[in-house]
């Protein structure tokens, strides 16, 4: 990854820009490109200390893999945690352990969205694989609006090793299978957690799912037979903040 990534798009730069100024390292504009909110933009940036930049289109559009609207903020790059850092923060916990761990969501999108949804529902940490997995890059920052410098990310060489060491320290593995029996309405999600989402076209690896000590589903209702795994994320992790309010 490089040192800096990009945000892009007008709306996405001025939530940056809102709320966390501190992670800008400079701005680049379009040359020529002028207006209402890009200037709104500029005046914004100068008036915190921001670097602006002038660049031709064509530099705006290596930086950002979408419609940039003419502005990209160059970023500094989003911490990543080591496997070791996992286990302090749990030893510092003052609470059960709630985890996230994805596996083999390799489209940076996704990942920024369960980031989002992890954010919300209170997720100590995520936990991803070190390969086959999405970068932590400006897209993904970008759908995570800033969760990404608040949820710890954790990578790991060995993800099915690292459940071993997790259900040693109690927290349990709910992972979720289209094909599971019990659903995730009537499953237990109080106590130390850990919910496992797979990818939505092959679901967990066999490691990983050998490794859960239960398997759930998402009744469907409708024709389709799966959610996006970004949204399936967020209903699971919502049943379990409903179930710990409760308890």
């Amino acid at each position: 990854m490089s040192s800096s990534e990009g945000y892009f798009g007008v709306h996405a730069v001025q939530a940056l820009l809102d709320t966390r100024p501190d992670q800008i390292l400079e701005i680049w504009f379009q040359r020529g490109k002028r207006g209402g909110r890009i200037d709104r933009l500029i005046q914004q940036a100068e008036e915190t200390g921001i670097p602006v930049r002038f660049v031709d289109r064509e530099r705006l559009e290596r930086k950002a893999d979408g419609n940039h609207q003419g502005v990209v903020a160059i970023v500094r790059e989003a911490r990543v945690y080591r496997e070791n850092e996992l286990y302090e923060l749990l030893d510092n916990l003052s609470e059960l352990p709630f985890l996230l761990i994805l596996d083999s969501i390799t489209d940076p999108h996704n990942l920024g969205a369960c980031l989002r949804s992890a954010d919300a529902a209170g997720v100590h940490a995520v936990v991803v694989p070190k390969d086959n997995s999405a970068p932590l890059n400006g897209t993904a920052r970008k759908i995570a609006c800033g969760a990404a410098d608040t949820v710890p990310l954790v990578t790991v060489t060995n993800l099915a090793r690292t459940m071993r060491e997790l259900k040693e320290r109690g927290i349990w593995m709910i992972g979720t299978a289209g094909e599971a029996s019990s659903n995730i309405y009537t499953t237990d999600l109080v106590g130390s957690l850990a919910l496992v989402m797979g990818a939505e076209d092959k679901g967990m690896r066999r490691l990983t799912r050998e490794h859960c000590d239960a398997l759930v589903h998402l009744p469907m209702s409708g024709t389709v037979s799966s959610l996006n795994v970004s949204v399936a994320t967020g209903v699971c992790l919502f049943e379990a903040v409903r179930q710990r309010i409760k308890a």
